[in-house]
């Protein structure tokens, strides 16, 4: 049985230490609440993260 092809993963903000809880196919833009950058953009597919990944969850 194949397991899920999506999954969550947590983002650092390219600009400052914020941290966010994202999904790998997010269909809206993400950004930094403090700095107001961008921090993943959707693609239609799996979305181009900006920022730095540290951690893929389950």
């Amino acid at each position: 049985m194949a397991g899920p092809r999506s999954k969550f993963i947590k983002v650092k903000s390219p600009d400052s230490d914020y941290t966010v809880v994202i999904f790998d196919k997010c269909d809206t833009v993400v950004t930094d609440p403090v700095t107001g950058s961008t921090i993943a953009v959707p693609t239609g597919g799996k979305a181009k993260i900006l920022g730095e990944i540290l951690e893929e969850l389950e």
